[in-house]
């Protein structure tokens, strides 16, 4: 699995689309937050803080992560080079495993020069100093569970098709859906009781409580549920892909 894995980052990293990835989101994220004047400008906030930071960075994933993993399965399916994968020495767990993980260490690398942001408004804040840093970390912890599993459910809807367009489309919406729709449709208050349950197996609610400094046990639990979810979902698609 190592193989495959290092295999993986190194497409990312010797293709352009590894690059545009990176360079999108820190882009988007330094003009967002820096040079236009919105709601999310860190300069303009009444507090020293990285809220706006961690708030805009899911809605920018929902859109890259998608990009990069919809080639995952779904290229391999398309040129037949998947079949050559099912005759290695790897199990196809393993094989699942090195691309998921590849994903998430590009998404890691993305995310790496945002620190920048930390230390800029420490020194901006007043008095110097003044930003919390547990929160910061607790939040930063919350955006890569939260980052790992848009990857899971990349793949997923990559394993899904052999066209890299339909899987782009099929897991932007279920990104969405799971991170925002969820909690979107619960708050509607239409079905009882219910709406706390399904606001509750949405993203947001998980990510808004670890953004508050906490991690709650339950809050990490949801988070490895969800991607095992999707991951035993492409394992289940790749296994019947051998048939």
């Amino acid at each position: 699995m190592k193989a495959l894995y290092i295999k993986e980052v190194r497409s990312f990293l010797s293709s352009v689309i590894g690059y545009v990835f990176i360079l999108i989101y820190l882009i988007a994220s330094g003009l967002f937050h820096w040079v236009l004047s919105y709601n999310t400008n860190l300069l303009e906030g009444a507090e020293a803080d990285l809220i706006p930071f961690f708030n805009l960075s899911p809605v920018i994933f929902l859109i890259l992560i998608p990009a990069i993993t919809m080639r995952s399965i779904a290229e391999e399916r398309r040129t037949g080079t998947i079949e050559l994968l099912f005759t290695r020495p790897i199990s196809d767990l393993g094989i699942l495993l090195a691309k998921y993980f590849a994903g998430v260490t590009l998404l890691i690398i993305a995310i790496i020069p945002t620190i920048f942001y930390y230390f800029t408004m420490y020194y901006l804040g007043n008095p110097v100093g003044i930003i919390d840093l547990g929160a910061t970390i607790t939040s930063y912890i919350g955006l890569v569970l939260l980052g790992s599993v848009f990857v899971a459910i990349g793949i997923f809807a990559s394993s899904l098709t052999s066209s890299q367009i339909v899987s782009f489309i099929l897991a932007m919406f279920m990104c969405w859906f799971i991170y925002d729709g969820l909690g979107l449709l619960g708050s509607f208050a239409q079905i009882g009781d219910l709406d706390t349950i399904v606001r509750y197996l949405g993203i947001a609610f998980h990510y808004e409580s670890i953004k508050k400094g906490v991690i709650d046990t339950s809050d990490i639990i949801y988070f490895i549920s969800v991607i095992v979810l999707f991951l035993y979902g492409s394992l289940t698609v790749i296994k019947t892909l051998k048939r």
